[in-house]
């Protein structure tokens, strides 16, 4: 693993225009489960379609908080990891441009990271299916924890959907486009914590690939680009990637 580690750390160092790519193996030394690691994936017990499509959302949105009720009081209490802080740590001094994540945790933001590209949402605002207002969730997702009700629009009453992104329903656009357009410049990538099996941003590091760039990959199961990889690390992301700051100088 030195011999990895040194040979990210060299990669980090001299290019010209690094990003990473973020799944829930990053977050999962927080305390947050994945959603497919078998006996304790959220998807082990649910079917997805029954509780976190959009299209059961709009029919059954108690169902959806139900479901979501554990995991909610998981992300509350939940902190950064060393993973987090390491990347922030290779953003502040300049060896990453920016974090494409498909975690909905905030967590790279408060482990420091300001260039975060959240591709399947977040948690800091909801949307009511009714009226569509937008409202800023920490009110709204605290009473729920507390009372057990579902979020409800103050304003026609209609169930609030926090700004996630659920199955069935498109990903931001804005967001999308730029994280594409950090890739379209980026001559090395770093994913870390991710499973790759989730499009479209499981397309993002081949994409880099063809381009002539290199991947850096850490993370505890096998990728489809490992294959392609210049360096392929199979560990803890919580461990791995603060020794690779350490090698960049951070």
């Amino acid at each position: 693993m030195e011999d990895s580690i040194a040979r990210a750390a060299r990669l980090l160092r001299e290019a010209r225009y690094a990003v990473a790519l973020t799944g829930a193996g990053i977050s999962t030394p927080s305390g947050i489960p994945d959603f497919r690691s078998p006996g304790s994936g959220l998807w082990e017990r649910v079917d997805p379609l029954e509780v976190a499509s959009l299209f059961a959302f709009r029919r059954r949105p108690e169902a959806f908080y139900d479901w979501i009720r554990p995991l909610a009081e998981v992300l509350r209490d939940a902190r950064p990891n060393p993973g987090h802080v390491a990347l922030a740590e290779l953003e502040a001094a300049g060896r990453l441009k920016a974090v494409i994540t498909q975690n909905i945790d905030n967590l790279h933001q408060a482990a420091g990271s300001v260039q975060v590209l959240e591709v399947h949402g977040h948690l800091r605002t909801a949307t009511c299916i009714e009226c569509y207002g937008v409202r800023a969730s920490g009110a709204l997702l605290c009473r729920f924890l507390r009372d057990r009700r579902m979020p409800r629009c103050p304003e026609c009453q209609g169930a609030m959907k926090p700004d996630v992104i659920l199955f069935g329903e498109q990903l931001p656009v804005d967001v999308i486009n730029a994280a594409r357009a950090h890739v379209a410049v980026a001559d090395v990538m770093i994913v870390a914590g991710s499973s790759l099996e989730v499009a479209p941003v499981s397309q993002l590091p081949m994409r880099i690939h063809r381009q002539g760039g290199r991947l850096i990959v850490v993370n505890l199961g096998s990728t489809y680009v490992d294959s392609a990889a210049e360096v392929v690390i199979h560990g803890d992301v919580a461990t791995v990637l603060p020794r690779i700051a350490r090698a960049c100088g951070c």
